[in-house]
């Protein structure tokens, strides 16, 4: 097992469309880094809590959750969870959520709740090599706690007409919390989801992608696959619900080119 580091590497997943396979990616791809021997927190701030259903915490066992951390300055130990998935860790998610931006409506630090959250020196995240935090649909006040906490954004884009044009809004977003908040802001990446190579528009979609931004897209695409949508049904990620599905193994490669790009090292769970 690779040993951790001082301190993890926090990405926020995040895009203000619902159904590009956010959630999915950020509990596929949280199983995948802990194959690779990675410890890795998941930090639901969805009040949909899709992510905790996703990997098997119920809603009866979300005692203490992500709304504690933000409003009551619980700490991120008492609020971690573990789960079925080996290496994973996680901080849940319920619909008191979505009182976040009422309650918060006088506060001035209001958007930089998260970020103290996950980087006082109390918060006790040296166990784990990454933190993912999984966004609600939008980019209201619990996204923006989101880029305000993170190193980087990865963005899930939806191979569809009109994909490009919902990121320019992300990219806004993300540009004024750099200018704002947290100037070492950076989007990480972005990912092609719900690709499928017969269909011409997705390739196209992928075409003007890779045109526009470059080396910000991944060169894994995760395709479009029956498996990566039912495993939420039955409460566990994809890698653990078919382990050899095409969307099991998308993520696997994703999870080894995300290391790669920053030179981190890979140790096999259990090797």
């Amino acid at each position: 097992m690779v040993e951790a580091s001082s301190g993890p590497r926090i990405l926020a997943v995040a895009n203000q469309k619902g159904g590009v396979g956010k959630t999915t990616t950020a509990i596929n791809l949280a199983a995948a880094l802990a194959e690779l021997g990675r410890q890795v927190l998941v930090v639901d701030i969805d009040p949909q809590g899709n992510a905790s259903t996703g990997l098997g915490v119920e809603r009866a066992r979300r005692r203490v959750t992500t709304c504690d951390l933000l409003l009551d300055g619980t700490p991120v130990a008492e609020v971690a969870m573990a789960t079925a998935t080996p290496g994973v860790a996680l901080c849940p998610a319920t619909t008191d959520l979505a009182a976040v931006d009422v309650r918060l409506v006088g506060s001035e630090r209001r958007s930089f709740l998260l970020r103290h959250a996950l980087r006082a020196p109390e918060a006790g995240l040296g166990r784990y090599h990454h933190v993912l935090i999984d966004c609600p649909p939008s980019l209201g006040l619990l996204t923006v706690n989101a880029m305000v906490a993170a190193d980087a954004v990865i963005v899930p884009l939806q191979a569809e007409f009109f994909a490009l044009e919902g990121l320019s809004q992300l990219m806004l977003t993300v540009r004024q919390v750099r200018e704002t908040a947290n100037p070492a802001l950076r989007i990480e990446g972005v990912l092609l989801t719900m690709h499928d190579a017969r269909n011409n528009l997705a390739q196209q979609v992928e075409d003007d992608a890779r045109a526009t931004l470059g080396d910000l897209v991944y060169r894994t695409v995760v395709p479009r696959n029956v498996r990566l949508s039912e495993a939420p049904s039955f409460a566990m990620p994809a890698l653990a619900y078919d382990s050899g599905s095409r969307g099991s193994q998308a993520y696997r490669t994703l999870a080894r080119e995300m290391l790669a790009r920053h030179g981190a090292a890979t140790v096999e769970a259990g090797a």
